[in-house]
Order: C-alpha cells, then sequence, then structure tokens
C-alpha cells in the first residue's frame, strides 16, 4: 500500500485587502501519495496556487492562514521551524512557477542563479568545489533537454525564448526535488507546441526519478495523460476528488460536468457552451455552496449550508447534496 506523502486537511487562507477581507481558501482538503501524480483543475483565479504557496509558505504579506494544516511526513509545514522548513525547500520539495521570465532574475546570468541552488541544496551530503557545482549545473541542464548547456549557463534570462526559460526553471526544481515537485501551470505562457514538448518532459523526468507530483492546471486536456488523481477546484472549495479517468467518464459534481462540456472537442460537435455567472466575490462568498449562484441544480440548503463530501464510488467523491438526499 502506498505511503501518504502530503495531506493538506481544512486549509484556509484570506487576503486583507482595502476592501476588507478576501476569504479565498476555503477548508482546502487534499492528499498525495509517494510517487503519485495529482492534478488541481479549475478556473483561473479559483486557489489553485494559493493553496500550494500557503503549503509552502511563501504566500504575499497580505496573506493570513486563518486555519488547517500541510503535513509532510507527519510535519505540518505550516508550523515547522524555519531552518527545518528551509532544509525541507532545499532537499524534498519543489516548485515550478508558471511564469518563468518572473522566476527567474533578469540581473544575472543562468549559470550564478543555478550555481547559487547546487550550492545549497544539500543533496550531495557533502561540500562540492566550485568545478563539482558547476559540473551538477550542466548535468541538470541537460536534464531539462536544454541544447548547449554551457551557452544556457553563459546566458541571461532575456537572451532565452520562453520555452527555454520554461526549461531552466524545471532544471532548477530538479536540484532539490527529491520527494515532491510541484508543478503551477509549467505551459501557460508558452504556445500549444512548446507546452506539449515541457509537459512529455515533465512526465519523463517524473517516471525516472519516482517523484510524488501536483500539477496545477486550468489546461484539462494538458493533465488528463499525466496525473492519476485528479482535485476539481472552484472559488477556494474542492468541488470532486476522483481517479482521473472516472473524472472524465462520469463527473458527479454540476461544476465538473459543466467545466467538462466547455472543453472543445477535435471530433466537433459544434461550439461547446461555457459557464453562465461568474465566480462568487470573496469579499462576500455564499454561506453554504460556493458555486450555488451558477448551479443549474441549487436547493434551498445550498444556500445556506456547505456540502461535505459525498462518496460516489471508491475514491470518488463530490462535494453536492444531490448525492445525500435519500
Amino acid at each position: 500500500m502506498p505511503e501518504q506523502l502530503l495531506e493538506v486537511k481544512d486549509l484556509y487562507v484570506n487576503y486583507r485587502v482595502y476592501e476588507g477581507l478576501l476569504k479565498v481558501l476555503n477548508g482546502v482538503s487534499l492528499s498525495v501519495d509517494t510517487r503519485e501524480k495529482v492534478g488541481i483543475i479549475g478556473e483561473s483565479g479559483c486557489g489553485k496556487t494559493t493553496a500550494m504557496k500557503a503549503m509552502m509558505r511563501i504566500l504575499a504579506a497580505n496573506a493570513i492562514v486563518a486555519g488547517g494544516a500541510a503535513s509532510y511526513r507527519g510535519a505540518n509545514l505550516l508550523q515547522l521551524a524555519q531552518q527545518e522548513l528551509t532544509r525541507l525547500r532545499r532537499t524534498s520539495i519543489s516548485m515550478i512557477f508558471q511564469d518563468p521570465t518572473a522566476a527567474l532574475n533578469p540581473v544575472f546570468k543562468i549559470g550564478e542563479q543555478l550555481t547559487d541552488i547546487v550550492r545549497h541544496s544539500g543533496t550531495s551530503g557533502k561540500s562540492l568545489t566550485d568545478q563539482e557545482v558547476k559540473a551538477r549545473a550542466v548535468e541538470v541542464l541537460k536534464s531539462a533537454a536544454l541544447p548547449e548547456p554551457a551557452r544556457i549557463m553563459d546566458s541571461y534570462p532575456f537572451q532565452l525564448s520562453g520555452g527555454m526559460r520554461q526549461r531552466v526553471c524545471i532544471a532548477m526544481s530538479l536540484v532539490s526535488a527529491r520527494d515532491l515537485l510541484i508543478a503551477d501551470e509549467p505551459g501557460t505562457s508558452l504556445d500549444v507546441t512548446i507546452e506539449d514538448q515541457i509537459m512529455r518532459l515533465l512526465k519523463q523526468i517524473v517516471e525516472e526519478r519516482g517523484l510524488s507530483v501536483i500539477l496545477i492546471s486550468h489546461a484539462i486536456g494538458a493533465v488528463k495523460g499525466f496525473v492519476t488523481k485528479l482535485y476539481v477546484m472552484y472559488a477556494g472549495t474542492i468541488m470532486e476528488e476522483a481517479p482521473t479517468e472516472e473524472l472524465f467518464s462520469n463527473p458527479a459534481h454540476p461544476y465538473a460536468q459543466r467545466l467538462l462540456a466547455a472543453v472543445p472537442k477535435l471530433t466537433g460537435g459544434g461550439i461547446p457552451e461555457g459557464i453562465s455567472g461568474r465566480i462568487p466575490s470573496y469579499l462576500s462568498p455564499p454561506e453554504g455552496c460556493r458555486f450555488v449562484t451558477r448551479c443549474p441544480n441549487a436547493m434551498e440548503q445550498c444556500w445556506s449550508h456547505r456540502p461535505p463530501m459525498f462518496q460516489i464510488a471508491n475514491g470518488h467523491r463530490a462535494a453536492c447534496f444531490l448525492y445525500g438526499v435519500s
């Protein structure tokens, strides 16, 4: 039986803004086993990235973690001493951010940034000489399918294409990712052909290294062939959890059904319909289900009570009162 690597439970995150308090994450719970590939899908702005940044403790200064826990191998990341958290970031958990331009420092060459990561990663268990550090940096660039690594090391980020910058970010993440890799929409700023190359590269690296992965995306087709379990997220709430094939063949939550129906199909069949309405304001979200303002199946209790996760099948759960009615 696989060992549980990460468990996020009842995570609440708010943001202080001029207008008041944005109640973004609304009790998010998810889990990742060793060597498991997990996807989180949903519309932009639904809190996917916020959940991962909260777990890594890299939220903006105006963010407030209002409740919950994120247990990594039994240790709560939200309460770890800074020294221990830094050690985990250097040796076990790594994150690929969605915008490689923002993730790379524009005034330092790639080689300077990458060698700093290698030098402080501590993955070798010993101090490395400058030559060993450089050799390791070149090695990870090669593992990220970057041609001419010596030239890349001597280049500034602006001298590289978007796809190459994203590969550099992947290479940097590989230095410290020994257990868990978080990929935050790694192809969102790239054209579709380069995005496909990046996703294939990631999948190959993950399988070769036996890593656990959390892949965040609003491009549903990009995650289907990559992950084995999916969480559907809406307005800071997990709406559905299921094995990937089960979710695509039998979506249970009204939001998941409409999200999948909105994806264009290569087989044609007309123009897909979007989901009417918009995500509720985080300043004053609905007391009950956050999808209630857009749901055609909404019942009276949906407005006042937040639905728990109801069992649909083995490993398949949905937060909808439709499955709690006898």
